[in-house]
């Protein structure tokens, strides 16, 4: 038995789900498509077992953006590959009845059993809102029970209902007091899907009000319905656009009758306080200059969590790599297989498992926000300022998880509902400074940039207060924020021009989050970062190793040489021409065509080419020490003078805030966008980008006597 978990968003649905299934879910994406479904089996009483759907949440089964679509072509059987559930477990917030009531009587036209959760009850109580389950239940002719799923509260009624639901019988069929015109005209329409389709007539009348009032469904899925199906409904648009009939609102207005009957005999309402708690939290939150100020102060926290307590665990992993290779090494013999596995491998896997800590961190405060309604506060100020380049309130959200990594951040546009908006953000989030730039910016500020002391005071021997490092560091995070939002922009005036999008959004009471819900997410992302970037990094690390093997140098045995003479150094060689205005010669030339699978492959693939692998490789701390000094000592041949300077070491750092130098997100980005067009745009544009500015920085700074 499969059951679908349906609900608007914010509405106890992903607390419900988790607290059902605890550990026996797992991630995937439909056939097809790339919206993510979890799914998940719930242990009933009797040793009895359901699997559990949780569905994108919706408010309608008229869809606004691919997770909602997806969720309507589940719930009607569209989606190919993908069985239709056996019955509808719909769950109810109590303290917003009437709206989430109108998306119950669509599910109740489906012919399916169906089961009504009441969640929020506590914050309902807080409102002066009171729902009466049995009566609800007795109004609407389906199930109800009402639960407190952060509290386990209804928990036994809950499963014995579950249990129930397996043999249940769809709800009674319901007319919603229609126009006359539009129950003719349905009940038609009815009758062709019965004949041409073997529709069951509950089922048959339910697709044609949703035929009837959603041209674009009609467009959308006309291959399905017969020709007579299809000629009837455009005679029918047009007939009734000539009567004055519009029938999305007829349809709308007779549900919200229905609903507002039943609300009247199940809800009871007290007065409370005119303004709730949320209310005059947000008096704050929400404030024109407060409200960004709390903002800007929680985003600097996260970010200084995220690099600081990331270090301890970093380190782990980093031993736990070292000696796994230093193992494999000493039982390994010499030779270019052992080379494959202890510098190609893990060279290239240990290199994006390093900043898992990272990613874990962000998502644990993106999903603490987002639990305590912070996250939908945070949008909505944001919106004032994303309008204005053509994006999206909800952009947001993606860009913030762009600063860990731009795969989760690609994959969060799918709640975008404007295609344009999810497109524009798409294309600017790999701008946001992921962490895996974090390596080429610790070897290039430790190497050039002189710790000097710019404002602040000590105490004792420590100093409180900015450095010149840390003004490049933030810098180089302002940049790439900075021309996200220039080439959004630019963007929304020329190739994606259109009006600014729409922005409608529910601000959520706040609560206290839910620890167990938290963990669940974070376990999920790092699953699905670990698999979607760690497998593409170790096929390209493999690839890298090739090119930085093979051929083997006959003149001499040193690394140096070796390098120069193999694939790769050639193909330094051969793109230097191209870099050398931007302050490159082919040794960075060969870490920036490295660093093309993963930006953090520039301070291993750096590292080999000055020969400093063999005596640091053990610890990747000694390595970036060893690189920079390295780097500082390194001599040009044909001039004579240092091959890396501040000025290049500020131009390199430049070059990887605005190029595309990661295979992983191109690959999240075709599949996000089904071709190849605006992945391939996005490499062009970016190493134009790029390029341009990295040019105008070196050649300016040179003009002014940096060099």
């Amino acid at each position: 038995m499969i059951f679908a978990l349906v609900g608007n968003p914010n509405c106890g649905k992903t607390t419900l789900f988790n607290a059902l299934t605890g550990l026996r879910q797992k991630v995937g994406n439909y056939p097809g498509v790339t919206v993510e479904h979890k799914q998940g089996v719930v242990a009933l009483p009797q040793g009895e077992t359901v699997t559990l759907i949780d569905l994108p949440g919706l408010y309608s089964l008229t869809p606004h953006s691919p997770d909602e679509r997806i969720a309507r072509d589940v719930l009607l059987g569209y989606l190919p590959g993908t069985p239709r559930p056996n019955a509808i477990v719909n769950v109810v917030d109590a303290s917003n009845l009437e709206r989430n009531l109108y998306l119950t009587s669509q599910l109740m036209d489906l012919g399916l059993p169906i089961l009504v959760v009441l969640t929020m009850g506590d914050t309902a109580a807080q409102q002066g809102i009171y729902v009466d389950a049995a009566t609800l239940e007795k109004e609407l002719g389906v199930p109800a029970r009402a639960v407190v799923a952060s509290r386990r509260s209804g928990w036994t009624e809950l499963y014995a209902a579950l249990l129930e639901l397996s043999s249940q019988e769809p709800p009674p069929s319901r007319r919603w007091n229609l126009p006359l015109v539009v129950e003719a005209e349905a009940e038609e329409l009815a009758d062709l899907l019965q004949r041409d389709h073997q529709l069951k007539p509950r089922e048959a009348f339910s697709e044609a009000l949703l035929l009837l009032g959603l041209p674009e469904e009609r467009r959308e899925h006309k291959d399905r319905w017969s020709p007579e199906v299809r000629n009837h409904l455009a005679g029918d648009h047009l007939r009734l656009l000539r009567e004055g009939v519009d029938v999305s609102v007829s349809i709308a207005e007779a549900r919200y009758a229905d609903v507002g009957r039943v609300i009247s005999r199940a809800m009871r309402r007290e007065s409370v306080s005119p303004a709730s708690v949320s209310d005059r939290v947000d008096r704050v939150f929400l404030h024109r200059f407060w409200g960004y100020v709390i903002f800007i102060a929680l985003m600097c926290f996260l970010f200084q969590a995220m690099f600081s307590w990331a270090t301890i665990p970093m380190d782990w992993i980093k031993s736990g790599v070292d000696a796994l290779g230093q193992t494999l090494a000493g039982w390994m013999p010499d030779g270019d297989l052992k080379d494959l596995v202890i510098n190609g491998i893990f060279g290239g896997v240990g290199n994006t498992i390093v900043f898992l800590p990272q990613i874990l961190i962000l998502f644990f405060f993106i999903s603490l926000l987002e639990d305590t309604g912070y996250l939908a506060r945070a949008a909505f100020l944001m919106d004032r300022l994303m309008s204005r380049v053509g994006l999206h309130g909800k952009s947001f959200i993606p860009l913030l998880s762009s600063y860990a990594c731009a795969i989760p951040g690609i994959m969060a546009t799918r709640t975008i509902d404007s295609p344009r908006a999810r497109l524009l953000t798409i294309l600017v989030a790999p701008l946001m400074s992921c962490s895996a730039r974090l390596p080429v910016y610790a070897v290039m500020i430790g190497a050039f940039i002189p710790a000097v002391h710019l404002a602040g005071f000590h105490i004792g021997k420590f100093y409180v207060g900015l450095t010149l490092p840390a003004l490049v560091l933030f810098a180089m995070y302002a940049l790439g924020t900075v021309m996200a939002f220039l080439m959004a922009a630019l963007f929304n005036r020329t190739i994606l021009k259109g009006e600014p999008p729409s922005f409608l959004l529910e601000m959520p009471p706040y609560r206290l989050p839910s620890l167990r819900t938290v963990l669940y997410q974070m376990g999920e992302r790092a699953w699905l970062f670990l698999k979607r970037a760690g497998t593409v990094i170790l096929s390209i690390s493999v690839v890298l190793w090739f090119l930085a093997t093979y051929p083997k140098s006959p003149d001499g045995t040193s690394k140096s040489d070796q390098i120069r003479h193999s694939l790769a150094g050639q193909i330094g060689r051969v793109i230097e021409p191209a870099i050398a205005p931007l302050g490159f010669d082919w040794k960075m030339g060969i870490g920036i065509v490295s660093s093309f699978a993963a930006r953090e492959v520039f301070v291993s693939a750096m590292g080999t080419i000055y020969n400093v692998a063999d005596d640091a490789a053990s610890d990747d701390s000694k390595l970036s020490v060893a690189v920079g000094e390295k780097m500082k000592s390194d001599i040009n041949l044909r001039t004579g003078k240092p091959t890396f300077t501040p000025l290049v070491a500020i131009a390199l750092m430049v070059y990887y805030v605005l190029a595309m130098q990661c295979m992983s997100t191109i690959a999240v980005v075709r599949r996000e966008t089904n071709g190849w067009k605006w992945p391939l745009f996005q490499i062009a544009y970016m190493t134009g980008l790029a390029w341009v500015v990295t040019f105008l920085v070196y050649q300016g700074g040179k003009l002014l006597g940096f060099e």
